[in-house]
């Protein structure tokens, strides 16, 4: 669950990271480097690559808990789902184009 939900929350707000927090969530979560690997090729130490993702993990949180965008997403998705199981042709092609638009 934990890994699931920092990529998804990433998605709505790897903007309002550092290039540096950026490095350390994709190198951890997108290329599955071990904390060992990542200090190593930042030359740093293994906590301190541990303090920064938990450090990230916090923010993320944090930007859901205000923004809200990926709750938000997730009720767009839910009414999308419910629309386009009315089977008319007008409401599926509106669905499709609002989906678009997200």
């Amino acid at each position: 669950f934990k890994y699931e939900h920092y990529n998804l929350l990433y998605g709505f707000y790897e903007n309002l990271l550092t290039d540096k927090q950026r490095e350390y969530f994709m190198n951890y979560y997108f290329y599955d480097l071990s904390l060992s690997e990542i200090a190593k090729h930042l030359n740093i130490s293994r906590s301190a690559v541990f303090d920064a993702i938990e450090k990230i993990h916090k923010l993320l949180d944090e930007y859901e808990e205000k923004l809200m965008l990926f709750e938000k997403y997730q009720r767009r998705e839910d009414i999308y789902t419910s629309l386009e199981n009315i089977n008319n042709d007008n409401v599926t092609k509106l669905v499709k184009y609002l989906r678009d638009i997200d």
